[in-house]
């Protein structure tokens, strides 16, 4: 396990997610534990911000599968129901592994009709290429070195990024979904991942 798959080791981080009850990490604790009312926080906590992401991420073949709203909210639901075996190895996974539950179903979705285009691997760099969302607002040579520079990231920072900028969540979802103990802390710590993805985004463009 490398370094940036670890919990964080700063201090005070670990601490402030295991102790505030309404952080991810107590949150999945309890769900593991089969505690109802913590699945059903963690359901709304995410269904709105992967159903904003699968919409911007959706390429235009692919917008008119039966109702994408509703094979996010079934996916998650049975990911959640399913929980008990996945461990959080850094902040933000939990948020990773359902958006990465979300791609899979799509994927098989998007197979299933036949409406994957030929020589194409639905990935989640793929995703969203041609005509998507999000390439319809930056452009399709600027959401590829994006996602290149957006890999390169620690997974703090991609989280952080990825749940701000394109699952719209507010600080106090940010600060909820990363332990940190203050919307303001969420905020720099958002900041912080902008000002690393444009570095490594301009190095690439150099």
């Amino acid at each position: 396990m490398g370094e940036d798959d670890r919990l964080p080791s700063r201090p005070g981080t670990a601490e402030v997610a295991g102790s505030d009850p309404e952080s991810t990490f107590h949150l999945l604790d309890r769900a593991r534990a089969g505690d109802q009312e913590a699945l059903d926080r963690l359901f709304a906590r995410h269904l709105k911000p992967l159903q904003r992401w699968a919409s911007g991420r959706l390429p235009r073949w692919a917008r008119d599968l039966a109702d994408t709203d509703d094979l996010v909210q079934h996916t998650l639901l049975h990911t959640l129901r399913t929980i008990q075996d996945f461990q959080p190895h850094h902040v933000g996974a939990l948020q990773a592994y359902l958006r990465q539950a979300v791609l899979n179903r799509i994927r098989d979705e998007l197979r299933r009709n036949g409406r994957q285009p030929p020589n194409t691997e639905l990935d989640e760099v793929q995703l969203a290429s041609r005509d998507s969302p999000l390439e319809e607002a930056i452009g399709r040579e600027a959401v590829e070195r994006y996602e290149r520079a957006l890999a390169r990231l620690k997974p703090e920072e991609r989280e952080a990024i990825i749940a701000k900028v394109e699952m719209g969540y507010s600080y106090v979802e940010l600060a909820e979904t990363l332990g940190k103990p203050t919307p303001d802390a969420a905020r720099k710590a958002a900041q912080r991942a902008l000002v690393r993805l444009a570095e490594e985004m301009k190095h690439e463009g150099a």
